[in-house]
């Protein structure tokens, strides 16, 4: 199928579903702007200064790090929530948006990202996913309790050059320990996922409702496939958008070679020849 083939069937699934299922990993983010780590060369881009400790991505997102170096992980994490809360979504959101509204069942999100993007570009926090957890979120490190709490009250301050946080560390309301963002790391038994399983209840209730479900995702690699997986599954109209990883089964859906906001804005075009 050619790649003109590959737009205009997207868009002729988009234009007939009653529901549309948007899955994302860290690609979705590229075309606002934010890093997606790919590769230690990548990571270290974005965090020169752990380049000189020699560490990796797979190492800093690792609750272990909390505990051996706490203001080196807050300084990493906390440059992460600065950057996404100051970050604009791209337009390929809006588009997005735009689509679903048009759709009786609107649209539901699954994103291994922790950005909150979505929600930042005006999706419903009732309609979205958060497989990994979110970084606008914090628990206690030790998961003394099952509670998580908003991160909205800590601002933090970074010193890039040695990427470690200045200011005070959070804490746990309950046990006065340290407080850690409410995201899945490496080696993480402490997690705490109850705000996920909420979520994936939500999208279970809604899923089936939709009688001509379109999947749409954007930026899922291979390296972390639970996003490609849980696309496959809902197939046979997903549209697999990744610049590099674009392959899909004929018959599950259709991929398309390019970024997030080209390849959503050629489909638009179609949409509205």
């Amino acid at each position: 199928m050619s790649d003109a083939a590959e737009i205009k069937q997207a868009a002729e699934w988009i234009a007939k579903a009653d529901g549309m299922l948007i899955t994302a990993g860290a690609g979705m983010g590229v075309d606002s702007g934010l890093p997606d780590f790919r590769g230690p060369e990548g990571f270290w881009r974005a965090y020169p200064a752990l380049r000189h400790h020699g560490y990796s991505f797979e190492a800093m997102a690792n609750p272990e790090g909390f505990v051996r170096h706490p203001r080196l992980a807050w300084g990493f994490y906390g440059h992460r929530l600065a950057l996404y809360r100051a970050t604009q979504p791209h337009d390929g959101f809006r588009l997005l948006l735009q689509w679903s509204s048009r759709m009786k069942h609107g649209a539901f999100v699954f994103t291994s990202n922790v950005d909150g993007q979505f929600q930042r570009a005006g999706f419903s926090h009732e309609r979205i996913v958060e497989c990994h957890g979110a970084i606008d979120f914090m628990q206690c490190v030790d998961a003394c309790t099952s509670d998580i709490w908003p991160a909205s009250g800590f601002v933090p301050i970074v010193d890039a050059n040695r990427c470690e946080l200045i200011n005070a560390m959070p804490l746990c309301p309950h046990c006065g320990r340290l407080a850690r963002p409410n995201i899945l790391m490496f080696g993480d038994w402490n997690w705490i996922d109850a705000q996920t399983e909420r979520q994936e209840r939500r999208l279970a209730n809604w899923l089936p409702k939709v009688e001509r479900l379109v999947v749409v995702e954007l930026g899922a690699g291979r390296a972390l496939p639970t996003v490609r997986r849980f696309s496959e599954r809902h197939g046979p109209r997903v549209v697999r958008i990744n610049p590099r990883e674009h392959g899909i089964a004929p018959n599950v859906g259709v991929g398309i070679a390019g970024g997030a906001v080209a390849s959503l804005t050629r489909i638009h075009e179609m949409l509205h020849r």
